[in-house]
């Protein structure tokens, strides 16, 4: 089993730096030093995955976690929590956040600049950057030192909508092209990258959140594809990997063959992936993090008491989410206690994470009081410097997928009178669709001269069509299906069955379609012969895709060919 070396990629540490591991190291007791492997998600608000009443000084004081990460929240609530945070831990915290696509990640005004979908569309490297530029800034002025992005999957199966709007590719060039921008831009920072998830999503439709997720591929097509991602921000200096619930179960046998199908786990808990794999083939010296615990696709492959410490024993150093605090830790203790994890293993997961601590020199920042974040810091977010790029991003990632009934440009004079359709997904979900889409729409297009009325989809009445071609003059289909961890994969639900929003109008009257999520709605929507993907559905993109649709502005966005989802009538 490799142990880390803090004088290479990716800590470069000096010997101060070193001496500050080392001496926090032998200043630490048991109790300190299995916390820091914890990951905790504070929330905003009542629900908790722990399900207690600490309050966050007190889960810093009795679990000592080294790592935290949380839930919503503006800008200024985040700061707050986390200036309270780093006030109450006597070792600095890492504090990570999701910001894939900007700054809206990290709080619910920041700023979106592009997903991965839409990056890839825009065919920029310079979107690429500008979405880690806007990240890191936004991340910084709020006290967030990691981001859990960019995510580094390749997308292969069209069914796939965990990652369909995250991965910024369907080969690995593609992903490379533009996650290594996205991280240059968040290093102007100094925001320590975590990519994800190793092994690798993207090559099955089912979602690791409610099943263990499988990567068939051969040990050649792997190295030949996530192998050459991975290998090539090692050597960027990546500084850590979030392990997915994730099987490779040709790798694993060629790793061990003694492994029959029965033994095969997910990444998190196979060493022969995270020491074997990651950190000795691929040489990766730096810290692997789970992904969130509470996933299906580790619940499912032992009892939690059993797959806690062995996440560690496997090679992984933090442990992400709790499910129950005083379970877990006492789980994670018992672990070292009884062997499982043994004392070098321990203090290696410690050396990693201390490490990431250090290179950002975080125990300087505590000492002379510059760790905690101030107002003045949160005039980045939003700010109009932001607010630019995103409307840039937007211009060149709109994508027109297809037109084949030529019934563009939109315009008041031909198309006034609009009936629209809004889909929507899951509803009071982690994430979901919202009114505010359909309110911007109704306001933009009304300013613009037409006419809009908001389809009742809850209803199977279509009435005389006849009627319909004289009382509207064009559809405009909005879909914002969105959603988290409830289904496999997310596809269009019409709101009742054989409801009337259904695209039986496509013949009577001018119809476009707008995707504001997912990039494959043509397979449920076959008939449509005008369809934008959209990416997001923030003012800007929303005043651009009109732009477009009027003719006002070009479409400047290419689509990928798992748009079509290999149906020969998703082109007609």
């Amino acid at each position: 089993m490799p142990l880390v070396d803090l004088k290479s990629a990716p800590y470069h540490l000096d010997d101060g730096q070193i001496a500050w591991v080392e001496q926090t190291l032998a200043s630490m007791t048991l109790e300190e030093q299995v916390g820091q492997l914890f990951t905790n998600l504070f929330f905003f608000g009542p629900d908790s995955f722990s399900g207690n009443a600490y309050t966050a000084e007190d889960i810093i004081q009795k679990f000592h976690i080294g790592c935290a990460r949380y839930q919503g929240g503006t800008a200024a609530e985040v700061q707050d929590l986390l200036n309270r945070l780093q006030g109450a831990s006597r070792i600095p915290l890492l504090v990570a956040a999701n910001c894939d696509s900007g700054g809206n990640g990290a709080a619910s005004d920041g700023t979106y600049i592009a997903s991965g979908a839409q990056t890839e569309a825009s065919r920029s490297t310079k979107v690429a950057y500008d979405a880690g530029y806007v990240a890191g800034r936004e991340m910084a002025a709020m006290g967030i030192t990691v981001n859990f992005d960019p995510c580094v999957d390749i997308l292969t199966n069209w069914r796939n909508t965990i990652v369909n709007t995250r991965a910024y590719g369907t080969t690995a060039d593609d992903v490379l092209r533009y996650t290594l921008p996205f991280v240059e831009g968040q290093r102007r920072s100094d925001i320590v990258t975590c990519i994800k998830h190793f092994p690798g999503d993207g090559t099955e439709e089912r979602d690791q959140h409610l099943v263990l997720g499988v990567n068939e591929l051969t040990p050649e097509e792997w190295d030949a594809s996530f192998g050459r991602v991975y290998a090539a921000h090692i050597a960027n200096g990546v500084e850590m990997i979030m392990a997915g619930h994730i099987a490779l179960p040709h790798y694993q046998q060629a790793l061990d063959p003694s492994l029959a199908d029965r033994d095969i786990l997910p990444a998190t808990l196979a060493p022969e992936l995270i020491d074997g794999l990651l950190k000795t083939r691929l040489g990766f010296n730096g810290a692997v993090i789970t992904d969130a615990s509470h996933m299906l696709g580790m619940t499912s492959a032992m009892r939690r008491e059993d797959y806690v410490p062995r996440a560690i024993a496997a090679g992984c150093d933090l442990f992400l989410f709790f499910n129950d605090l005083e379970e877990d830790f006492g789980f994670m203790l018992e672990g070292v206690r009884r062997g499982i994890i043994t004392q070098e293993r321990l203090d290696d997961a410690n050396r990693r994470v201390l490490g990431l601590k250090a290179r950002l020199r975080l125990h300087e920042k505590q000492a002379d009081g510059t760790l905690f974040t101030t107002r003045d810091a949160l005039a980045v977010v939003g700010c109009d410097e932001h607010l630019a790029l995103r409307a840039e991003a937007a211009d060149l990632g709109i994508t027109l997928v297809k037109n084949t009934l030529d019934q563009l440009p939109l315009n008041p004079a031909d198309h006034r009178r609009i009936r629209l359709y809004y889909l929507s997904g899951e509803k009071g979900g982690i994430y979901s669709g919202s009114d505010d889409t359909v309110n911007r729409y109704v306001a933009e297009l009304t300013s613009r001269g037409y006419e809009v009325t908001v389809n009742d989809g809850s209803s199977r009445i279509k009435g005389p069509t006849l009627k319909y071609r004289d009382e509207v003059d064009a559809a405009l289909i909005v879909a914002e299906v969105v959603g988290y961890g409830a289904q496999n994969n997310y596809r269009i639900q019409w709101k009742t069955a054989m409801s009337n929003e259904c695209p039986w109008y496509v013949w009577e009257v001018p119809t476009f379609m707008v995707s504001h999520n997912f990039t494959t709605h043509l397979h449920d929507a076959t008939m449509v012969k005008c369809l934008v993907n959209a990416y997001h559905s923030n003012e800007a993109a929303i005043v651009a895709t009109i732009d477009k649709l009027e003719g006002r502005s070009a479409f400047k966005g290419t689509p990928n060919e798992l748009v079509w989802t290999g149906k020969w009538q998703a082109r007609l």
